[in-house]
């Protein structure tokens, strides 16, 4: 008897976990297959006998979409452990998918000057001192926003003219410490003062410790996304003459060459160079 592309997925889901995948992962894979057997069902394809040439065909689809290739680069990956799953691979062999263009000459998007301006102005005016605490220490130390949401309260140390975070848990199980400035400890200090409860966490939401779902929400209201701030981090200290070695430390680079990429132009600085040629 033919299953239902719901029971088929979450039967993948299941063997998934049972086989040593995370539960995050398992759940993406099972979105992933969800979306592709939605469409196959307007297709007159069905997820119980997928063919290679429905595989092609969404994998085509998607590019038309204007899917990027890294989206369509993980939904093939996907297919693919459900085709190993059907004992199925000869489904997704010799799919042609979009290529990765890494531009590898342009610095990650960061914040000028006018929008980081903006964003200070704005949190402040909304007048949340947790928000603007978290914005503060995304902007000031760099963090990545899940070594954020780990930290409790004893990995802070500051007193009136310097403060440090203790990273414990950082990229690779990397411990490392980054010096907190004063605009920093100033408003997280503000933000501690509020807190009467008992809870470890440094910064917590109503259903406890803060998640990095949250903090992309807060950052979304103002059109930034958490990325951008240590992007932002990496390229100020890097414009204002900081060693790259000194850079990747306090970011937790394992890679330099990750760090260098803060020495080259921004999108941004290239249409104005262009502008100012041939204006």
């Amino acid at each position: 008897m033919k299953k239902t592309f719901v029971e088929v997925i979450e039967r993948f889901r299941v063997a998934q976990i049972e086989a040593g995948k995370s539960d995050l992962t398992a759940k993406t894979y099972a979105h992933t297959l969800q979306s592709f057997a939605d469409w196959l069902t307007t297709s007159n394809g069905d997820i119980n006998n997928p063919t290679r040439f429905d595989v092609q065909s969404y994998i085509t689809h998607l590019d038309e979409q204007g899917k990027s290739a890294v989206t369509i680069d993980k939904t093939y990956a996907a297919i693919s452990v459900f085709a190993d799953w059907l004992e199925r691979g000869d489904i997704v062999r010799d799919i042609r998918k979009a290529e990765v263009r890494k531009q590898r000459n342009i610095a990650p998007k960061s914040l000028d000057r006018n929008e980081r301006n903006r964003l200070l102005r704005d949190v402040e005016r909304d007048g949340n001192t947790r928000n603007i605490a978290i914005v503060y220490m995304l902007l000031q130390t760099g963090l990545r926003v899940s070594e954020l949401c780990a930290l409790d309260k004893t990995d802070i140390v500051m007193s009136e003219r310097k403060g440090q975070v203790n990273v414990r848990h950082g990229k690779g199980d990397v411990a490392r410490s980054v010096p907190l400035p004063r605009e920093a400890r100033l408003y997280l200090q503000r933000y501690l003062e509020t807190r009467t409860d008992i809870n470890p966490a440094l910064f917590l939401s109503r259903q406890g410790r803060i998640t990095p779902r949250m903090v992309q929400y807060i950052l979304g209201k103002y059109g930034i996304h958490p990325h951008m701030l240590r992007h932002t981090y990496c390229r100020d200290l890097v414009s204002n003459g900081v060693d790259i070695a000194v850079v990747a430390e306090l970011a937790g680079h394992s890679d330099i060459n990750v760090t260098r990429r803060y020495s080259k132009p921004t999108q941004d600085e290239l249409h104005k160079v262009i502008d100012r040629v041939f204006s």
